[in-house]
């Protein structure tokens, strides 16, 4: 993977978070800074642990399926993509009621489940993992970050459009991994 496809990718993997802390941000009046800076990192550092994960449990794998990757590749972009096209808003109104420890962290971990993917994708394409890693939490913490000011600079932002933008971007990058 080209360093900007990695940048995208690490765009596409911060869309959920971002729209988390959109969430967050609509509803939280109280301390704005601190749980700002508090989702920011708990979302980046999910984002950033779960490919490692994914690329290393992988590794155990990859010689099996070395001749298969590029259609795991396709295959796991294509899922992560249409999954973003059928995102429901359960999500969003639950992170809206929600600001504790366990809460945060289990948002962080269910935002972060597509990276665990986007980390075995990483693996069969023959990158290392850790650049990838650190790189999708930076951007992660900066979207999450950018997502609640905007919410609470403002009422309404489109979500659903930055949803269909991330997976027309993986399913993108899942045709390339073809060609």
């Amino acid at each position: 993977m080209t360093q900007i496809e990695i940048l995208i990718l690490s765009v596409v993997l911060a869309i959920d978070s971002m729209i988390v802390s959109f969430s967050y941000g609509l509803k939280i009046n109280e301390r704005k800074i601190y749980n700002s800076i508090k989702l920011a990192i708990v979302f980046g550092f999910f984002q950033s642990i779960m490919p490692v994960i994914g690329w290393g449990i992988s590794s155990s794998f990859y010689n099996m399926l070395s001749a298969y990757s590029k259609w795991i590749v396709f295959g796991i972009f294509i899922a992560l993509g249409i999954k973003f096209l059928f995102v429901t808003e359960e999500k969003n109104e639950a992170a809206q009621n929600c600001i504790s420890r366990m809460c945060l962290i289990s948002f962080g971990i269910a935002t972060s489940i597509d990276a665990l993917g986007a980390g075995i994708t990483i693996k069969f394409t023959g990158e290392g993992i850790y650049i990838p890693a650190i790189e999708i939490g930076i951007v992660t913490v900066l979207l999450s970050f950018t997502g609640f000011w905007i919410a609470n600079k403002l009422t309404k932002l489109p979500s659903r459009i930055m949803e269909v933008i991330g997976a027309v971007l993986l399913i993108s990058l899942g045709i390339k991994s073809l060609f």
